[in-house]
């Protein structure tokens, strides 16, 4: 099954199948077929919303969407947990809502890394019906004074936290129609945004690029690592569809390391500069991870890759254990294994098991990144203004 994952995604990111091997050839009409279907089913399912023939919940509180419109590696955790931090320093408590797919990795790494901040966490599949269970434990805060947390020029004195949400943020929620949101964000994944251009799963398009204009705000991640040229394609193709939206640009920075064994422990980064670094990974986007971990000076950089949100097992392990024994063979130098929070929080223990290696995790955090006269803080006051502009009507 992981083979068939492997050479589905790697078809989903070709263009041109005539070159491709027998087994990839061999599916695209399969895969095509399925698109169709899928296609018509996209239809169906936002005709049955925009008739009202299937219920759209409007939550009593403002609901921020972060979305994509491809599969993983467009950044969204990452911006959840950035919108969540900053809501909090204006004084909002949050409750963010997630499906905690495929072993809830994603939200592990969310609940890890906002401990101990008035953030709540709300995983389930039907998200009205868990927005709904925590709105009536903790309360929401009154409407009227909406306007208040959302005015940029009273933030800096929002800082008395109230345990009530005050708003709702979709992690993974472009495409959960059923509850009403005030603002959608979409993420795009700035090394390879749309693909072959094909819907899931001959491509890796989780609804058509016309979806862009639904979004109020777009944001390239990855920003670092792409060429000037594919940032200008990707600007003229979204604002093809929405001349309007204001767009911004996002990257992941490495912090530290903390080891398998020891989730408390603090590893420099220092630590695989000039070392053989076996990078593993079960994520959307292995690239952009495989990259940031050559950017810290190591000597020799090998990957192992599995697919998204793939759980490792003992078989698995081995296949690591032996990719590091060759690497050390070929580097003259036992290599250290680095894998992403994600991949940690997936299963922290069967990493454990290759206790003849040194396993470390890579923490990294998002930044808004300063581009055409874009930063954090014309980020920052665009979210909040856009926000307040459609928060007042709960006023």
């Amino acid at each position: 099954m992981e083979k068939l994952r492997k050479v589905v995604n790697e078809i989903a990111y070709t263009r041109v199948h005539s070159n491709s091997p027998a087994l990839h050839r061999s599916l695209v009409p399969i895969l095509t077929l399925a698109s169709s279907l899928y296609s018509g089913a996209l239809q169906i399912r936002r005709s049955l919303y925009r008739f009202s023939l299937l219920q759209k919940h409007r939550l009593p509180v403002p609901v921020i969407s972060v979305g994509n419109l491809s599969w993983g590696g467009n950044g969204k955790t990452p911006m959840v947990e950035y919108i969540s931090q900053f809501l909090v320093e204006s004084g909002v408590s949050p409750l963010i809502l997630t499906r905690g797919y495929a072993g809830g990795d994603e939200a592990k790494m969310l609940e890890r890394h906002l401990r101990g901040r008035p953030v709540k966490i709300g995983i389930g599949a039907n998200r009205a019906a868990t927005a709904a269970l925590f709105l009536e434990k903790y309360g929401c805060v009154d409407p009227s004074t909406l306007r208040t947390f959302f005015d940029l020029h009273e933030r800096a004195e929002a800082r008395t936290i109230s345990q009530k949400i005050g708003s709702i943020i979709l992690d993974d929620g472009m495409q959960h129609l059923s509850l009403s949101r005030d603002l959608e964000i979409v993420m795009l994944n700035g090394l390879n945004p749309w693909g072959n251009g094909h819907l899931v799963p001959l491509g890796p398009l989780r609804e058509s690029l016309v979806a862009l204009e639904r979004a109020d705000i777009a944001v390239v991640h990855h920003v670092d690592l792409i060429t000037k040229q594919s940032l200008r394609d990707i600007e003229n193709m979204v604002q093809g569809f929405k001349k309007s939206i204001p767009i911004f640009y996002s990257k992941m920075v490495p912090n530290y390391l903390f080891d398998v064994k020891n989730a408390r422990s603090h590893v420099a980064l220092e630590a695989l500069r000039c070392a053989s670094v076996l990078c593993v990974s079960a994520i959307g986007s292995a690239d952009a991870f495989v990259k940031s971990i050559e950017m810290t000076g190591a000597h020799y950089v090998d990957r192992l890759d599995f697919s998204d949100h793939h759980l490792f097992e003992a078989q698995d392990v081995e296949t690591m254990r032996r990719r590091a024994n060759g690497l050390e063979h070929k580097s003259n130098s036992k290599p250290i294994i680095v894998v992403t929070e994600k991949d940690y929080d997936r299963d922290p223990e069967i990493l454990k098991c290759l206790d003849s290696y040194t396993v470390l995790v890579l923490c990294s955090e998002l930044q808004i990144t300063p581009i055409r006269g874009t930063d954090v803080d014309s980020f920052n006051s665009t979210l909040m203004r856009a926000l307040a502009a459609k928060f007042y009507v709960y006023s």
